[in-house]
């Protein structure tokens, strides 16, 4: 792997990485009516993203559904969350993998703790495959919304497989909807179809109104 090589991949991820749409640093946080559908089950309560990111759920008695809805948002973070590249990749080393048919490039990466390889087509990063323990993800971006001040993928799918045998264990289907409430881009609709290796399906929607910059 040649030094030229290396940069040309660093630099392609870097572009894309920094093209993400994250939460500035004076994110005030928001507060919202979070409806969660599951088949005939329908659950209501109150979420707050904290200006330190932190997450709350409240109004609602089912710890277990609370639970959920606390993971939910902390996904939401996760993804909003502002990061340095040098802070999230600096350590890491990138090299180039091949281009495939629709343009996008791999580009692997060494040092990351979970083995992560991506896929990066023009300044959006259309793939992530990494393993985690006993189980390998990927996660395929099909749309994304251009806000002006970066992406979010707003339809994707999550595939995750055995690492030792390649055993498709699970597939979820993503899609997203986002408002701009103050000058931030807020979740308004979350719709997640879990299919198992069997082919049962479950679809959850999580549906956000009220919502409030605090």
């Amino acid at each position: 792997m040649t030094t030229t090589s290396t940069s040309k991949a660093q630099e392609i991820f870097r572009a894309a990485y920094e093209n993400r749409y994250t939460w500035n640093e004076n994110f005030p946080g928001y507060q919202a009516q979070l409806e969660l559908r599951q088949g005939e089950e329908v659950y209501q309560a109150q979420v707050k993203v904290n200006g330190d990111l932190t997450v709350e759920v409240s109004d609602i008695d089912d710890e277990q559904v609370k639970e959920s809805l606390y993971n939910q948002m902390r996904d939401i973070v996760t993804h909003r969350k502002r990061k340095s590249f040098d802070q999230a990749h600096g350590k890491n080393r990138f090299s180039l993998g091949e281009e495939d048919a629709t343009g996008a490039v791999e580009i692997k990466v060494e040092g990351d703790s979970m083995g992560s390889n991506y896929k990066v087509r023009g300044k959006e990063i259309s793939q992530v495959s990494r393993v985690m323990g006993p189980i390998a993800f990927t996660i395929n971006t099909a749309e994304s919304l251009d806000t002006g001040e970066g992406y979010i993928a707003t339809k994707y799918n999550a595939i995750f497989r055995d690492p030792k045998t390649d055993e498709l264990k699970e597939k979820r289907e993503f899609e997203e909807e986002y408002a701009n409430i103050g000058g931030y881009y807020i979740p308004i609709r979350q719709r997640v179809e879990a299919i198992a290796k069997d082919g049962n399906t479950t679809t959850t929607e999580f549906n956000f109104s009220n919502i409030e910059l605090l």
